[in-house]
């Protein structure tokens, strides 16, 4: 037999959980911007970019990556007369599985952003760009990257942020 103190105490706890991961979803989708917006108005709303690259053929793109260990990033892209053409998160597989071997440093920015962490892998001789995204799986995508700039391969390996043989605070 429920008591109606529990019963009421939990459908208030389910609603405030409700209401907490709508506002979480918030945080991690971008304000709508119209066509033709100028940068002014997307970095009023989303703040100082953390990249901006020149496009081939004239326009640059504002990158807004949540960190190093942020699973987001928003690359926000201008024609040649500074007027907003396109905006998306591009950490998404989709993103990831066109990126091929050859590609060069600047494609890759262009597609997915700066990576959260590099590291280097003696064997093949390569810097690894590593992408932390939004996956079920706890996983993120790998660039491996020559000397050269151009992409050598990539790969999808297992986020060490997830790795539960070690304690909590040395994540």
């Amino acid at each position: 037999m429920s008591s109606p103190f529990f019963s009421k105490a939990w459908r208030g706890l389910a609603a405030a959980a409700a209401v907490a991961s709508l506002g979480a979803c918030a945080i991690f989708s971008p304000p709508k911007f119209e066509p033709g917006a100028s940068p002014a108005a997307v970095t009023q709303q989303l703040g100082q970019p953390t990249g901006d690259y020149p496009q081939p053929g004239g326009g640059h793109t504002l990158e807004f990556a949540s960190g190093p260990f942020g699973r987001f990033t928003y690359l926000v892209r201008f024609d040649g007369d500074d007027k907003l053409v396109s905006g998306e998160q591009v950490l998404t597989e989709r993103n990831f599985n066109a990126i091929r071997a050859g590609m060069t440093a600047d494609e890759v920015r262009l597609a997915i952003g700066r990576p959260g962490t590099t590291f280097g892998v003696h064997y093949p001789k390569e810097i690894v760009w590593a992408y932390r995204y939004d996956s079920p799986f706890c996983q993120r995508f790998m660039v491996g990257m020559g000397f050269d700039d151009k992409v050598i391969d990539t790969a999808y390996g297992p986020d060490p942020a997830c790795d539960n043989d070690r304690p909590f605070f040395a994540r």
